[in-house]
């Protein structure tokens, strides 16, 4: 079973940054996807952006150019970030980490991110 843990949510101006982080419980290896979805209130789960085998990334493209995508593998475990700049009201939600890895889905418990004056 693994186990995901976001950090690094909060509120932020518009117009600002926030990164944030992702770890496993067990290191991921072989095939295998980590991502970034989100949900604002009464709107459906949205995939953000998501990164196969560390290098290959793709976004929605509500955050092209704002939002970056990265993850490494450290100390028997995998981390991924998702840093986020330029940030709007649109961009209100819980964000969640997610994980494929040998036929199996996992999701974290997720992370609020709200944008406002």
């Amino acid at each position: 079973q693994v186990q995901l843990v976001e950090s690094g949510g909060g509120l932020v101006q518009p117009g600002g940054s926030l990164r944030l982080s992702c770890e496993t419980s067990v290191l991921l290896f072989g095939d295998y996807t980590l991502a970034w979805y989100r949900q604002a209130p009464g709107k459906q789960r949205e995939l953000v952006a998501s990164i196969a085998d560390d290098r290959i990334s793709n976004y929605a493209d509500s955050v092209k150019g704002r939002f970056t995508i990265s993850s490494v593998r450290e100390d028997l475990k995998n981390t991924v970030y998702l840093q986020m700049n330029s940030l709007i009201s649109e961009d209100t939600a819980v964000y969640i980490c997610y994980a494929n890895a040998w036929g199996q889905m996992y999701w974290g418990q997720g992370t609020q991110v709200t944008v406002s004056s």
